[in-house]
């Protein structure tokens, strides 16, 4: 693995690393220390944000469940990577159809779709703020590290600082579709909320801080995550795994499935695939249809989606001004955008979301 460091003034890194694997579990605070011999033991909080949309974080709450241990995270995220093995037919993996992707791009684009939909529904964060305790590691979760051979570039940009101040909250609302399953993506230049908090940012002042988005709590049936909104991916491929989550494993999945031994045991507890596994063995022992299966599911399941995805109500955006000093605003990697996700429809076409814009200090 190899670690380029490039510190910014003030308490602000941004840590580059080329994994060795395509799937791995990285110790940040291990390399800060030992590579850029820069410690954030001094601050009471750190924020870490990744600028990738198939690397990313599991909050500071259920890493302490996990007890800091670096194999129950793995096992935790494999649970995931399971329900979504590489290779499989995935419409974002189509390249031919990625209408957006020059010749050259489609040469070198990797097909991926099984990181992205693992990210997304193990709830992995592009963005977390961690209090602050010098002994415990705090893991990058990388699934997507090495293309063809190739490993490839990730960035992470850490802030250590002491204080946030709230410097307002507010509320918006986000038009959505009258379908079932919707998907959003909250950068769209169109929405316009991009320019809103900007604007917010730039009224108060706002240098290097955190915007924090959650849905409104009578918000139901619908999630947040930080992801690439492409076409094939949110189109198709999230709302194939929305529409029918057996229906979608079973028919991507039918090595895993086969052989039961390939899922670590100790991610059952946490994903649940054992529950999958059992009704797949039902199915062939009884000679049941799978949309059988699936009626069977609904009627115990008020929604399917949702204990099949770990999907999060909240997101966080990391706010600064490394681009123009003194002027604040979003920090996105090149890819990524902050998406509502809907399993169920909203009469009013709207869906209302709280937004809290933190100042450091």
């Amino acid at each position: 693995m190899t670690i380029l460091p490039d510190t910014l003034p003030m308490a602000e890194i941004d840590l580059q690393i080329r994994p060795d694997k395509r799937f791995d579990i990285i110790d940040l605070t291990r390399f800060i220390d030992s590579e850029l011999h820069q410690s954030l033991a001094s601050y009471r909080k750190v924020l870490y944000c990744s600028h990738h949309t198939t690397a990313g974080f599991v909050d500071q709450r259920m890493v302490q469940r996990f007890r800091h241990d670096r194999e129950t995270v793995e096992a935790y995220v494999r649970s995931h990577k399971a329900l979504f093995p590489a290779g499989a037919d995935y419409r974002h993996d189509q390249l031919d159809e990625r209408l957006e992707l020059s010749e050259e791009q489609r040469c070198v684009e990797p097909r991926n779709g099984d990181s992205h939909l693992t990210f997304i529904s193990s709830g992995l964060r592009n963005c977390v703020t961690y209090d602050q305790h010098a002994d415990h590691p705090v893991y990058l979760v990388e699934l997507d590290g090495v293309n063809e051979d190739r490993p490839r570039t990730r960035t992470t940009t850490i802030i250590g600082y002491d204080h946030e101040e709230q410097v307002i909250e507010t509320q918006i609302e986000v038009p959505v579709s009258a379908h079932r399953i919707d998907s959003v993506n909250l950068r769209d230049e169109g929405l316009g909320i991009y320019d809103q908090l900007n604007n917010i940012l730039a009224a108060y002042g706002v240098q290097k801080g955190r915007i924090d988005i959650s849905l409104a709590r009578e918000e139901e049936q619908a999630g947040l995550t930080v992801n690439e909104f492409e076409t094939l991916l949110m189109r198709h491929d999230v709302r194939d795994v929305l529409e029918g989550p057996m229906r979608f494993i079973a028919e991507r999945g039918k090595s895993i499935l086969r052989d039961p031994r390939n899922i670590p045991s100790r991610a059952k507890a946490y994903a649940k695939y054992d529950f999958v596994r059992v009704l797949h063995g039902l199915m062939n022992r009884l000679n049941l249809s799978e949309s059988y299966v699936e009626r069977a599911i609904e009627r115990m399941m008020a929604v399917p989606a949702k204990h099949f995805l770990s999907m999060k109500r909240d997101v966080s955006l990391l706010v600064s001004d490394r681009n123009i000093p003194g002027k604040g605003e979003i920090l996105n990697g090149r890819y990524q955008s902050p998406i509502l996700i809907q399993w169920g429809r909203k009469p009013t076409q709207q869906r209302r979301l709280n937004v809290r814009i933190l100042r450091f200090d």
